[in-house]
């Protein structure tokens, strides 16, 4: 049976990110067949950081009136929200309306919001609601989120999305009364084995997988006796737990354990500096892979050719459910080493960022030594910061409730700063230049 609820944690967390993670990897097909179209990215940055109005609203109600939301029905509602605007976009993706006199997609971008606003408010729904489930079940869920990057990557390779071939064309040119033809490649997009509308099917699909787990991990009976101690959930009291007991109980636990807390979050096992030291990673490592690095990845490794974006995509996506794994049986909680993995990351993101400035003539770009660079680049930084990340899930897990109501908004603070820092670098300052997959030339 510990097989089977390692299961159902896995389908949940999938539901996390699916749907904004399955909307990205689907743009290639997308943007040509509406008008907004490569400005659609853009648009996606401002939707995601919108919705964070939904994480905001929950940490706020935890922090001002706790107790007061229902955390199980609020994780009901936005996975129901997010199968149905997954169907819809089904249907009504390609529709336009006329605003202020230019056709838009007002349904995908509305659609789009929902999806940000379940995605992003499953980051302080669903890791909480994993304290009622024993320690080693928190790892198999970040598998889940990293599955939920993976799955919707794999079906759009096999949808063939984003194949880029180069066809031989002639172009006549006009100069002076003279007339010159010119033979040069232009970059064709094959079609698609399926339609955007069959992948967003397949979303809603994933999210319902999503709410079955999440029913039967209320209701299973399995499920509830692998329930830790409701009150004992670590072997510990949280200190607003503590607050409310008996003052005699509560003293005789104090001398008891003879251990004076270094600070008031969580059990007090860590004192505040290592507390804020663990928010500042988790905010910096899921700022840099979840939008920074993904809004540069097409101008760092398209100039390698389109085998390596789609490479280094999809090794990318292999490589968060694996750093889980390797978490699960190497699970360190040295600070130190933490530190350590995230200056190495970063290390490794700013040779990324790099090459992306240098768009579309990026370091050793016609050497297959280039290519290596970049692909291993991608799959190192993914590696270790989402080990990271991880990591310092388990330990905040450890330390109750509300230090994983924090985990998830710092990971949502974390989004928004990297958003508010790329979207004028990338869309208003124009800092990346993308070259031509065709006809690019590179000293």
């Amino acid at each position: 049976m510990s097989l089977f609820i390692h299961i159902l944690a896995c389908l949940f967390g999938m539901g996390s990110w699916v749907s904004i993670n399955g909307l990205w990897v689907e743009l290639p097909l997308i943007v040509p067949q509406i008008p907004e179209g490569w400005y659609l990215p853009s648009y996606l940055s401002v939707l995601i950081q919108m919705a964070n109005v939904g994480p905001l609203f929950i940490t706020l109600m935890h922090r001002f009136r706790p107790g007061v939301l229902n955390e199980t029905v609020v994780i009901y509602v936005i996975i129901s929200l997010g199968m149905v605007a997954s169907f819809l976009l089904a249907f009504f993706w390609k529709e336009t309306l006329v605003v202020a006199g230019v056709p838009r997609s007002v349904a995908l971008l509305l659609l789009t919001f929902f999806l940000s606003t379940v995605d992003c408010t499953s980051s302080v729904t669903f890791l909480p609601f994993m304290m009622r489930l024993k320690p080693q079940y928190l790892t198999t869920y970040f598998v889940g989120e990293g599955v939920s990057g993976l799955l919707p990557a794999l079906v759009a390779l096999i949808q063939g999305v984003g194949v880029v071939h180069c066809n031989n064309c002639t172009r006549m040119i006009n100069d002076t009364g003279s007339v010159s033809l010119i033979y040069e490649l232009q970059a064709h997009y094959q079609p698609a084995n399926f339609s955007a509308g069959v992948f967003f099917f397949f979303l809603g699909a994933m999210m319902l997988v999503c709410l079955g787990a999440f029913i039967l991990l209320n209701y299973h009976p399995a499920v509830a006796r692998e329930h830790p101690n409701a009150r004992y959930p670590n072997g510990v009291l949280e200190k607003g737990e503590a607050a409310q007991m008996n003052p005699t109980e509560q003293k005789a636990m104090i001398k008891q354990s003879g251990i004076k807390p270094k600070s008031c979050f969580g059990t007090g096992t860590y004192s505040r500096i290592q507390v804020l030291y663990m928010f500042f990673i988790l905010a910096w490592v899921n700022g840099l892979t979840n939008v920074v690095l993904p809004s540069v990845q097409s101008y760092a490794c398209l100039p390698y050719g389109n085998s390596a974006y789609h490479l280094s995509a999809t090794m990318a996506a292999v490589s968060n459910p694996l750093a889980c794994f390797i978490a699960m049986f190497f699970p360190t909680r040295s600070l130190l080493l933490l530190g350590a993995l995230t200056l190495f990351g970063s290390g490794v993101g700013a040779y990324i960022i790099g090459m992306a400035v240098l768009s579309p003539c990026p370091l050793l770009v016609n050497e297959t030594s280039g290519t290596f660079l970049i692909v291993g680049s991608w799959i190192f930084f993914i590696l270790t910061l989402s080990y990271v990340k991880v990591i310092i899930g388990v330990i905040l897990r450890d330390e109750g409730h509300s230090a994983l109501v924090w985990c998830g908004a710092m990971v949502q603070l974390g989004s928004f700063m990297g958003a508010v820092t790329m979207f004028p670098l990338v869309s208003v300052y124009s800092l990346f230049l993308s070259g031509d997959p065709c006809n690019t030339k590179c000293p």
